[in-house]
């Protein structure tokens, strides 16, 4: 867990961020921003960050939707588990004939999960639509069906943080309903995931948290600032 906040500080940062930012008629995201510092993404593509991350806190305001692409027994056990949509091949074969329903099942599931014997006969279908949105599905090979139920479930409480074309993260982790010692704990978590990423904590400059249309809060951090 992530060493780089000051607890107590951070909580109060927090607690004035929900208290301050105004409110809304819906329950608002709480976002995470952090600025990395000494990443060139031009000379080194593979210092982009792009990965899942199970929450211990995931956000009471959204449902995860997790669909699964399978058949037979895995499709079966994708039902029993909890899996909000089961698709077979054969429909993703059918929906190719018209790129607009692609692009509507990659825009309605957070995260895809495919039997990992199907994924070579259909990614040459999902591949130029769900690779550019970050939706290629997670494998599982069908004699693993056993493991499908944990793995929908880590889904359903987990994020994805990555960077597009600036050293930037940005990735909800809470709700406004949630109480701050949540929301850090989730925090620590992402800032975790980072520093094992880059081996150097001080790559990170600053870090920020906002409600979804609240104003940025820094929050205090032991060391990565950039010196005055």
């Amino acid at each position: 867990m992530s060493q780089l906040l000051v607890e107590d500080k951070v909580l109060e940062v927090i607690s004035k961020a929900l208290e301050e930012s105004p409110k809304r008629r819906f329950t608002e995201a709480v976002d995470l921003v952090v600025v990395l510092r000494g990443i060139d993404l031009k000379r080194d593509p593979n210092a982009k960050i792009n990965e899942v991350v199970e929450l211990p806190n995931p956000p009471k305001n959204r449902q995860i939707k997790i669909a699964v692409i399978g058949k037979g027994e895995f499709a079966v056990k994708a039902k029993e588990s909890g899996a909000d949509r089961v698709i077979e091949p054969e429909e993703i074969e059918t929906m190719a004939g018209n790129r607009k329903n692609l692009k509507k099942l990659a825009r309605e599931y957070d995260f895809f999960i495919a039997q990992a014997d199907i994924l070579p006969k259909i990614v040459k279908y999902i591949g130029p639509v769900f690779g550019p949105r970050n939706k290629m599905p997670v494998n599982l090979p069908a004699t693993a069906v056993s493991e499908l139920p944990e793995l929908i479930k880590k889904l359903k409480k987990s994020v994805r943080i990555r960077m597009k074309d600036q050293p930037l993260i940005h990735v909800k982790v809470g709700s406004r309903d949630m109480n701050p010692e949540e929301i850090m704990e989730n925090i620590k978590t992402i800032l975790s995931v980072i520093e094992r990423k880059y081996e150097d904590p001080s790559k990170i400059a600053r870090v920020y948290i906002k409600t979804t249309m609240g104003p940025a809060y820094e929050l205090p951090i032991t060391y990565g600032k950039r010196r005055r």
